[in-house]
Formats: structure tokens, sequence, C-alpha cells
């Protein structure tokens, strides 16, 4: 067994499970009474969704579903960025970009309250991830504890714990 135990700090979004929300937002969209006839739409790109609808008040609707539809899937919401109200062609439209990765400004925060936790890890960030490393797991098990209690404007996850 190594000296050394560590593990990754992450923000993924499932796509599959998105795809999915998006997809049980459009056949609900389909048989609602309220939307019969108009022209909402959901499209999901590589790095974002974009709505569109004919006014504001149906495409904060069609958003409203779509967030219900994420939460029940186990698709957090703090993944979401969204992007201004755009006047389109049709109506109006919506970029919601969607979060991948830890970010260097949030990465930069996660190393400095690790390193205000005064316990004996070390963390480096690679890439759209952070390592962390320590002699004792229970130290490790305590900083997943700091960082799920911390306010993070992004939702992280904890891989490879070795």
């Amino acid at each position: 067994m190594s000296s050394e135990s560590s593990f990754d700090i992450v923000s993924k979004m499932d796509m599959q499970e998105l795809t999915n929300a998006v997809h049980q937002t459009e056949r609900e969209l389909e048989n609602r009474f309220d939307f019969k006839g108009s022209k909402s739409s959901l499209k999901l790109e590589k790095d974002a969704l974009i709505i569109a609808s004919e006014d504001e008040y149906k495409l904060n609707a069609v958003i409203d579903i779509l967030q219900t539809k994420m939460v029940k899937r186990g698709i957090t919401l703090k993944n979401l960025d969204y992007g201004k109200i755009e006047p389109a062609s049709a109506g109006v439209r919506q970029r919601l970009g969607l979060k991948q990765g830890v970010d260097q400004e949030n990465a930069k925060k996660i190393n400095i309250l690790i390193r205000d936790s005064k316990l004996k890890v070390k963390s480096q960030i690679q890439g759209d991830q952070i390592r962390v490393t320590g002699k004792s797991r229970d130290d490790l098990q305590q900083i997943i504890q700091l960082l799920r209690n911390a306010n993070l404007p992004l939702d992280l996850q904890f891989n490879n714990l070795k």
C-alpha cells in the first residue's frame, strides 16, 4: 500500500441525463395545452443549450419545465450559466451555458479553502480538475466534507480516491 493517498476534484455534467431531460421537456411541450401552436424549442449543443420561444413568459415556462426535469434526473442546476434573453426572428431566445470542469478562478478558491483548513494535504491544479494528496485518508475525507459544505458556484464530484 502506498504511503500517499489522493483524489481528484472534478465538475462534470452527465450529458446523457441532460439529453434525456431535454427530450422529456420537448415531449411535455408538445402535450401541454398552453403550448399548443406555439413555436418553443430547445437545442442542445456541445457546450450550451439554446431555448427559443415566442415571448419571455413562454421562454421562462420552458426553462422552468427543463429545470424540473433536470432535478428529477439528478442534474444540479449549479452547472447552468444563464445568458441574457435576446430577440430572435420569431420571438426571443436564451443561451444556457453548460459548465464542465473546474475553471481557474474556482480552482484558486478551492486551493485557498484547502490551504486554510490547516490539514496536512497538498492540492494542485491539473487542467480542469484538482488533485489532492495527503498521508492520511481521514484528512482527505475531511477535505471532501469541507468542500461539500462550502457554498461554491459549481457542483463538485470527487473521483479516484486511492
